[in-house]
Parts: C-alpha cells; sequence; structure tokens
C-alpha cells in the first residue's frame, strides 16, 4: 500500500494529470483502504490507477469508497469485479446537491452481472442511489454480512432473499416496499433489521424465524396489525412499530425476556393489552387510547356512521355532539372528531389568517408553509383526542428539514408531533397532528430534530440528517435525566466558497444541541463531527482547523479551538464539551474566522428575490404585485403571461423569512381605495418564501388623463426589522436609503371615458341608497359597488349567472344596454343588490360569485372592505365601552 502512495505523489511531480499535490493525492490511501468519495473526481482517479498497476497493488485493496454522483461511476464498475480481495465497497450517493439545497441521489440502477464474484465482500453499501429492484447479482455475494440499501427506490425483494444465509446487518429504510418474501425468515444470522419509513401493509409469519435478530424496526409503514410470531423472537432488545395505522398488538410481545424496548407512539391503538401495559418500557403517546377496544368490526362500523360535514366556503362555524363526527372545511382542512370527544353539543368557529411576524414568532431556518388556522373557543377541553389534517405547500429541502404542526398556547408556540402524508386523487402533502383542545395551529418547515432523554448512566444521540455526527453521554454526565435535541444544518462547500469568495474555505456541518436543564453536565461529553469536505486525517493541517462556538442566535461565532482538545481520526474530529450551544468546524487559512462565519450564517437564512409588478391586459388599473424567490420568477411569469403585461422584474434583494415589506405607488399614481393593509398609503407585505407573496389592488391618478397617458411608478420599501436577524444586518437597514429595495414603473393609459362622465347619478339609474351586510361586518355601500362595477368588465354574464339571475334576466340587461358595457355591469350589479340588500349573507354570496366567475381579484376587494369594516366596528364598540367604562368609574367616584 505504500508503494501505491508513492506511485500515486510520482504522477503528480511528473506533471501528469490534474491530482493535485502529492500530498492530496496520497491521501486518499490508509493502509489497505482507498477513500475516494471524498473527491468529486475519485472514480477517474481510480482508472488511472487501475490502467496503470492492474498487476500489482491496487488488486489487493480491501476497503473502497466512491462516490455514485460520480459521473464515471458506470465506467468504474466494471473494474470492480476484480478486485479479488475486496471486503467492504461503499457507493454512496448523497455527496452532491441540487439547485434547492437538497442531497441528490446516486446515478446506480443496476450492478454488473459478474459482481457476484467479489467471493470475499462482507459489507456493502448502496445507499441514496436509484435502485428500483435488488439486483440479483448481489445474491451471489456468499460471505455478505452487512447490507446497506436506504434511500433508494426499492419496491419489492427478491424471492429468494434469504439465499444471504451470513447477512447480520440489513437497512432498507426509507424505500417504497410494499410486502417482504416469506424467504426473509431464513437469515438466520441477521441480528438488526432496518425496514422503516417503506409502504408495508403486512408481515409474512416467517419474520419469527429470526431467532438472532436483536433489534428490529418497522416504524413509519402502513401495518395494521403485526404477526403473533413476532413473539419468537428471543433474542430481540428493541423493536420500533411508532407511526404505523396499528389497531392492535399480540399481547404475547409481553413475554419478550430481553426486549427493553417497545415504541408504538403514533398508531390507532384504541386499547393495549394489559399484560403490555404494566411494561415499563413501552411507549404509547399519539395513540387514540380509550378505556375499552371496539372489536374490528364494531370499529369499521361504528366509522361508517359518524356524521360527515363538508362546509362550503364562507361557512366558518359547526356544531360537534358526543356521536362524533368528520368534518371538511373548503380550503382542504380535515377535522376527525371520535365519538365521545365531547360530552356535551360544542360549537366550534374557525379562521384562517395570514399570519403576523409580530405574533408568529419564526426559529432559526423555519419556513412557514401555511397560513394559521384559529379553532374556537380556545381551551375547550376534549374527552379524547381530536385528529387534524392540515394541507401544506411541500417544502423544497425534504432531507434536512422536516414539517411539524406548531400551535399556540396563548403565551408561546410548541411543536406538535407530526405524521406527514399525502391526501387525496391530487396527492396534496398534509401534517397530521392529534389535539385535545383548541387554539391556533400552522404547518413549519424546521430543521430535522433528533432528541432523547439523557439518564445517569449515559447514551448516545445521532443526526439523522448526518449519522456521523454523533453525541455520547457518558456515565454519570447528570444525576437527573435531561432532555437533549440536535439539529444539523449542512453547508456545502460551494455555498462557503459563494460567500466568502475564497476556495480555500471550508466547513462542516453545523451542529445545534439544547438541553431542558440550566445546569453544566456533570462531566465532559463528546462530539463527534465529520471533517470538512476534501479533508481527511492524513492531509490535514491542524493550523488551519478551527472549533467555532455560536450563541442560540447566531450573533457571535468564538474560536474554541485552543480550548478544548481535539482527536482525529481519518474522517472525524471529537472534542468533549460540559455546556451546550452551536458548534461548527472550519477549514481555511484566514485568522478571524469568526466574522467569516458570521457573515456565512446570515447570508444561509437569506433568500434572493425579485419583485414583480403587472398590470392587466383588460384593465390596467388592476395592477399585480408580488415578491417571488429568484429560481420562481421564469415560472410565474410563464403562468401570467397571457393576461398581464409589464416591466421586467427587479433586480435580486436579499430577505429573510417573515420580514415585512412596504409598495407605494408614486410620480401621480396611487391606491384607489381605503384598505385594511395599508399603512401611511403604503400596502404592507410579509415575505414567507413557500406562501404567495402577492396582491391584487386598483390605482387611479387625480390628474386628469383625458388628454394624455399617466407614467408613474411602484416601489419596494423594507419595513420593520425581525428582531432574530443578526445584529450586522440589522445595522446596514438603519437609514432612508437602505430602505428602499426596487423601483418598477407603471403606466396608466389615456382615460377614454370615465364612469362620471355621465349625466345623473349612475348613467342614468336611480336607486335608493344601499348598504349591504351589516354593521358588525361592515357594509358594502352604493360607492363600493361602484368601484367594484368598475372592475367587472366582460365577465359581468358569467358573475351574474353564479349571483343567481337567470338567463332570461342576462339576456334582457344585455338587449336593454346593448350599446354600453358600463350600463350592462350597473343594471346586472346593481339590480341584485337591491333585490337581495335584506339578505344577511348577500355580501359572502358575492364573495363566492367573483370567485366562481374566475375573479378572486375582486373577491379579494370586496372581502378587504369587509375587514375593514370590522376593524372600524370593534374600534367603535370599544370606544364606546371604554366612555361607559370611565363614566362608571367618575360616578362611583362621585359618590
Amino acid at each position: 500500500m505504500q508503494k501505491m502512495a508513492e506511485l500515486l505523489g510520482l504522477r503528480d511531480e511528473c506533471g501528469e494529470g490534474s491530482w493535485g499535490a502529492p500530498a492530496l493525492a496520497g491521501s486518499c490511501l490508509a493502509g489497505n483502504r482507498l477513500n475516494l468519495d471524498v473527491y468529486p473526481d475519485g472514480c477517474r482517479r481510480f482508472l488511472q490507477l487501475f490502467k496503470e498497476q492492474q498487476g500489482e497493488v491496487v488488486l489487493q485493496v480491501e476497503f473502497l469508497r466512491l462516490s455514485s454522483n460520480d459521473c464515471l461511476l458506470d465506467i468504474t464498475l466494471g473494474s470492480l469485479p476484480h478486485l479479488k480481495h475486496l471486503k467492504s465497497l461503499v457507493l454512496k450517493g448523497g455527496h452532491a446537491r441540487d439547485e434547492f439545497g437538497s442531497y441528490q441521489h446516486g446515478s446506480l440502477t443496476s450492478l454488473p452481472p459478474d459482481f457476484g464474484n467479489l467471493k470475499c465482500l462482507t459489507h456493502l453499501d448502496l445507499s441514496f442511489n436509484r435502485f428500483s429492484t435488488l439486483p440479483s447479482c448481489i445474491l451471489h455475494l456468499p460471505s455478505l454480512c452487512v447490507l446497506l440499501v436506504s434511500h433508494n427506490s426499492l419496491v419489492t425483494l427478491p424471492e429468494d432473499f434469504g439465499s444471504l444465509s451470513k447477512l447480520t446487518f440489513f437497512s432498507a429504510m426509507k424505500n417504497q416496499l410494499k410486502d417482504l418474501p416469506p424467504s426473509i425468515g431464513e437469515l438466520s444470522m441477521l441480528q438488526n433489521l432496518d425496514l422503516s419509513e417503506n409502504a408495508l401493509e403486512l408481515l409474512p409469519e416467517e419474520i419469527g424465524n429470526l431467532h438472532n435478530c436483536t433489534e428490529l424496526d418497522l416504524s413509519g409503514n402502513r401495518l395494521s396489525s403485526i404477526p403473533d410470531s413476532l413473539a419468537n423472537l428471543k433474542s430481540l432488545r428493541r423493536l420500533h412499530l411508532h407511526s404505523n395505522l396499528l389497531v392492535t398488538v399480540p399481547a404475547s410481545l409481553a413475554s419478550l425476556p430481553n426486549l427493553s424496548r417497545l415504541d408504538l407512539q403514533n398508531n390507532c391503538l384504541r386499547a393495549i393489552p394489559a399484560e403490555i401495559q404494566t411494561l415499563p418500557y413501552v411507549h404509547v403517546r399519539g395513540n387514540p387510547l380509550g378505556e375499552t377496544e371496539p372489536s374490528p368490526q364494531a370499529d369499521k362500523s361504528s366509522t361508517r356512521r359518524l356524521k360527515r360535514l363538508f362546509l362550503a366556503s364562507g361557512e366558518d362555524s359547526f356544531t360537534v355532539t358526543s356521536e362524533g363526527c368528520r368534518v371538511v372545511l373548503a380550503c382542504g382542512i380535515h377535522f376527525y372528531f371520535p365519538p365521545g370527544a365531547a360530552s356535551d353539543p360544542v360549537r366550534i368557529c374557525f379562521r384562517s389568517l395570514m399570519p403576523d411576524p409580530q405574533w408568529v414568532k419564526l426559529r432559526h431556518h423555519d419556513v412557514l408553509l401555511s397560513r394559521v388556522l384559529e379553532l374556537q373557543p380556545h381551551g375547550v377541553q376534549f374527552q379524547q383526542e381530536v385528529q387534524i389534517w392540515m394541507p401544506y405547500i411541500s417544502p423544497q429541502t425534504p432531507h434536512q428539514h422536516e414539517v411539524v404542526v406548531r400551535t399556540f398556547s396563548g403565551q408561546s408556540w410548541s411543536d406538535l408531533k407530526t405524521r406527514v402524508k399525502r391526501k387525496g386523487k391530487s396527492k396534496k402533502s398534509v401534517a397530521h397532528c392529534c389535539v385535545l383542545h383548541f387554539s391556533w395551529f400552522l404547518v413549519v418547515s424546521r430543521l430535522v430534530q433528533n432528541e432523547c432523554k439523557v439518564p445517569a448512566e449515559g447514551t448516545l444521540l445521532f443526526s439523522s440528517v448526518d449519522p456521523n455526527i454523533k453525541v455520547i453521554f457518558p456515565p454519570g454526565a447528570t444525576k437527573e435525566p435531561r432532555s437533549v435535541k440536535l439539529q444539523v444544518l449542512p453547508v456545502s462547500a460551494e455555498e462557503i466558497q459563494d460567500i466568502t469568495a475564497n476556495a480555500g474555505c471550508r466547513a462542516s456541518p453545523l451542529l445545534c444541541l439544547s438541553q431542558d436543564s440550566a445546569v453544566d453536565f456533570l462531566k465532559p461529553v463528546r462530539i463527534q463531527l465529520p471533517l470538512p469536505p476534501g479533508v481527511t486525517g492524513l492531509n490535514l493541517d491542524r493550523s488551519r482547523l478551527h472549533i467555532l462556538h455560536g450563541d442560540l442566535e447566531g450573533q457571535t461565532w468564538n474560536d474554541i479551538t485552543s480550548e478544548v482538545v481535539l482527536e482525529f481520526t481519518h474522517l472525524y474530529a471529537v472534542f468533549e464539551v460540559t455546556h451546550f450551544s452551536w458548534y461548527w468546524l472550519w477549514y481555511t487559512t484566514k485568522t478571524y474566522i469568526g466574522g467569516i462565519a458570521k457573515k456565512v450564517y446570515e447570508r444561509l437564512r437569506l433568500y434572493q428575490v425579485n419583485f414583480i409588478a403587472l398590470q392587466r391586459k383588460k384593465d390596467p388599473e388592476q395592477v399585480l404585485l408580488q415578491c417571488v424567490p429568484k429560481h420562481k420568477v421564469e415560472p410565474v411569469l410563464k403562468k401570467l403571461q397571457d393576461r398581464y403585461r409589464g416591466p421586467e422584474p427587479s433586480d435580486m434583494v436579499e430577505m429573510f423569512e417573515g420580514e415585512q415589506f412596504f409598495a407605494a405607488f408614486e410620480r401621480g399614481i396611487s391606491i384607489d381605495m381605503d384598505r385594511p393593509d395599508c399603512v401611511d398609503g403604503r400596502l404592507s407585505f410579509i415575505f414567507y418564501s413557500h406562501l404567495k407573496n402577492m396582491k391584487e389592488i386598483y390605482v387611479t391618478s387625480p390628474v386628469d388623463r383625458k388628454g394624455q397617458a399617466v407614467k408613474g411608478q411602484v416601489s419596494f420599501y423594507r419595513g420593520a426589522v425581525p428582531d432574530s436577524i443578526p445584529e450586522d444586518a440589522s445595522r446596514r437597514r438603519k437609514g432612508p436609503d437602505s430602505l428602499w429595495l426596487a423601483t418598477l414603473p407603471i403606466k396608466l393609459p389615456q382615460l377614454k371615458r370615465r364612469w362620471d362622465d355621465n349625466p345623473g347619478p349612475l348613467f342614468g339609474f336611480s336607486f335608493p341608497p344601499l348598504n349591504l351586510g351589516n354593521a358588525e361586518t361592515g357594509y358594502l355601500t352604493q360607492a363600493n359597488l361602484l368601484s367594484i362595477a368598475r372592475r367587472v368588465g366582460a365577465d359581468w354574464q358569467s358573475i351574474g349567472l353564479n349571483l343567481g339571475l337567470t338567463y332570461q334576466q342576462i339576456e334582457r340587461i344585455g338587449y336593454n344596454n346593448r350599446e354600453d358595457l358600463n350600463k350592462q355591469i350597473l343594471d346586472m350589479l346593481f339590480s341584485w343588490a337591491q333585490q337581495n340588500s335584506e339578505d344577511p349573507e348577500c355580501v359572502s354570496k358575492l364573495i363566492a360569485a367573483m370567485k366562481e366567475s374566475g375573479r378572486q381579484d375582486i373577491a379579494d376587494e370586496v372581502e378587504a372592505i369587509i375587514e375593514l369594516g370590522r376593524q372600524k366596528y370593534s374600534e367603535s364598540i370599544r370606544r364606546v365601552g371604554l366612555e361607559q367604562e370611565s363614566s362608571t368609574e367618575d360616578s362611583a367616584i362621585a359618590m
């Protein structure tokens, strides 16, 4: 092996190829191990080495690692069967990321047939690839003990999978397995079986023949039952069955002599056998447990009898009785109230709210995926858990983020146990949670959080995002058990290079640790972090390696390298701490690394966006304003180009999730009407990267447009700075010049005819004063209807029909005003208003008609008018109430 390293070094010294310095070229080799997956051109290096030294040292390699993201991997596979001494082979993907930051799966879909000639191979890792079936050549590996095929697309396993008689460890997590072959019971030496996060619905009875199995993970599947034969697994220590659809579990599991953990959380268990309930290591949270266990037939029949409520748009309440019900809202939110959840009838009121950043406090790297759902009465306690399914917009970084439902208690937000699934024919993503009381709910994407309870005897916690990151708690680290949470933010070398403009800067994933205790650990806790990309223990320059300690807001990063004892292996750095915070491993020649890390961390939280200002082709006074993430600009414009026209998008700017900004119309253009989202004449927006930051508004000009067009503009300005952004960014945003973001031109064409150019109040129409609605919700006045009529245009017939007018009425209105579109619109709208002025639901009907006619813009305008009326009414009631209270107090004082 030393000879191979020398050969690699000599090749570089001779100037052939482009492997870099001899030290780097030789660093991939350690003893009989060849680690090439840390290099972007690892396969090219291997092929050159194999070609020139085939008869010598290369064939003696026993441990080989290659990246399946390498474009030359297919060619390299043909050489691997020649490595007769190979014992361990790693062909993993996940070494590259796409444009959204998600880990890319490798390119492997098959293996060459002569792959089965590797008679010495005991360890094979094919994770993060694209296998849909397991290559048959794997079944011909007689010495194979460890097989990892996680994060692929396997639908089934071969029928003769049991022929791998020496297999002791098998992981197929995160695939699409629907069933297992009976031959799996023939794996008599298997000790660890991980089939989590698949689509398994049934297990074969033969799984009970795995007598040496110590850990079995079946979590995150679709199992409704498990076979009694699992009670034969006498060596089993840990059984993971959480996040399935289990309605029952066999009582015989209690007889397993070595079982130390049985996880049944987040299933559909209404009852648990008494033998299992008494066991101290059973975890059952998230199940609809009741006092009795109904039979499956009775449960199905009671489900069929449950009342189903489908609420239309505009409805905002429903009643739940002790019989239970299923409720579906028009926005796609589902509820399941089991029988007995409410002892007495309860009126449930709901509404959907736009999140206010002063109230909805997002944490670092959180992404908002839904509006806020408010359920009233707040705090009402149910006898059984109510299930809620909330649709959300799928995030674009699924590997390092997880979706959770977050609820507000009145004082703080907390995350609920959440399951994610795709529901209905459209396969929309929904987040499922169970609650005992109602308040406010929303869906967010957060960094994947791993947590554990640290006992006095110690434990191990590792990251599911990057299993190479581990935290080891020794015995005696704590006297009382404490909860510990771990989150990881992967940072690619490309991101570091783009931000720092320095190809020499590299960093490991950012590790965020927290605990529920303010007391330091009694003994040092060991932390293992992977070395930065391209750095190994053999080519490591220790003077360039820095351990940074960050506060919980990422405001300061201190270099603590000299304060800790660093140990190194070929791939990892290990150090010890007694208190938790954020830790980041950097490799650079720079001296003031804390400032660089602070800059990088700030930029990682920023989104690059563009502003759009478009005018509707049929009605240029209708303006669409939108803030769009940079990568979405082209598809958004393509979708709008048939109905809108306008200038090119603005230059790119950067914004934080939940940041406020304003749009102001200038140079002779103003907003046409009073709106509740206007602040000092400016439209208020909140930027959320996955929600539509879009508003359609109507503008006007006080300038006389009969003679010429008005060339104005819309400018975008920063608003209040969120509390959680870095201090430096906050300082840079202060001052009048720093508030401006972008300006786009708006042109209102020459006005050919104004609504008020005609004699008479409304083109000759005369109606008594109109007030649709009521004082509490706000009125639609005659002036409001006139403003709405100006927007209707050629859609008036469709709107009239959706308002309930007959075809004959529409035809008559059209004929009577056949030479004037404006009169047709006014006649239709005001005739309907006059006929329905006494109907308390008329405003809701008008909003629904606009939506059904494809005029969401007008529906939004009406809702804005109504919301403004609500606010004014509430303020007047509050003001009157305060005056009355003041008068009462004055009278009391006088007495």
